[in-house]
């Protein structure tokens, strides 16, 4: 008995099989580009791919700055999810972040979400930003970045700012206060202490 399929010639594959194979290649190369400009690194001078705040994490990083008001800044703000919830508790909330993607997704949500008129959103490299106007920060950082950071931040901000960081501590700085379990912990930092300490440090 032949084991052809019909209409198929010896030695040949049945072209539904070719074209399933095509397709499904072809969908996973646009899921591919689609997904790229989201996940590339947001930091030029590491590596770091968005990973997006979970709500525990924002409710962390509200709770630490409850009481707080004036400007607030989330450095690598990702798609915005900071921002927007800071804008929503009468925070003026700035995002920067590398990702020009992100940046465009964030206005969008923020417009959507109706606190477009209190939150912007720029294309920008941390490092080539002065954070001097903000006395609230918040970062998502990973550990190779977060002593380079110190020191920008020390000689940036004034000493009424509080400084968040998720998921990593900063390296030197002691923090008044911690919040959160494992990947959802944050640390609050007060800017006259750590300015003070730098400042003996120097002397």
């Amino acid at each position: 008995m032949s084991d052809l399929v019909p209409g198929t010639r010896p030695g040949s594959r049945p072209r539904w099989g070719l074209l399933l194979l095509g397709a499904t290649g072809g969908a996973g190369l646009a899921l591919c580009v689609a997904a790229a400009p989201f996940v590339a690194p947001a930091l030029r001078r590491v590596c770091l791919p968005f990973v997006p705040a979970s709500e525990a994490q924002v409710e962390t990083v509200l709770q630490l700055l409850r009481g707080r008001r004036g400007a607030l800044v989330d450095i690598g703000s990702g798609d915005g999810r900071i921002v927007i919830a800071a804008a929503k508790q009468g925070f003026r909330a700035v995002g920067y972040e590398l990702n020009p993607w992100l940046v465009w997704y964030s206005r969008y949500r923020a417009w959507r979400e109706g606190v477009h008129h209190s939150t912007r959103f720029y294309v920008s490299d941390l490092w080539k930003v002065n954070f001097s106007e903000y006395n609230n920060v918040v970062i998502f950082g990973v550990p190779q970045m977060m002593q380079s950071l110190e020191s920008k931040l020390e000689s940036e901000l004034k000493g009424n700012a509080r400084v968040v960081a998720c998921r990593f501590p900063f390296p030197s700085w002691i923090a008044v206060h911690e919040s959160g379990k494992g990947i959802d912990t944050a640390w609050l930092y007060d800017a006259k202490s750590f300015k003070t300490a730098a400042k003996y440090v120097a002397d």
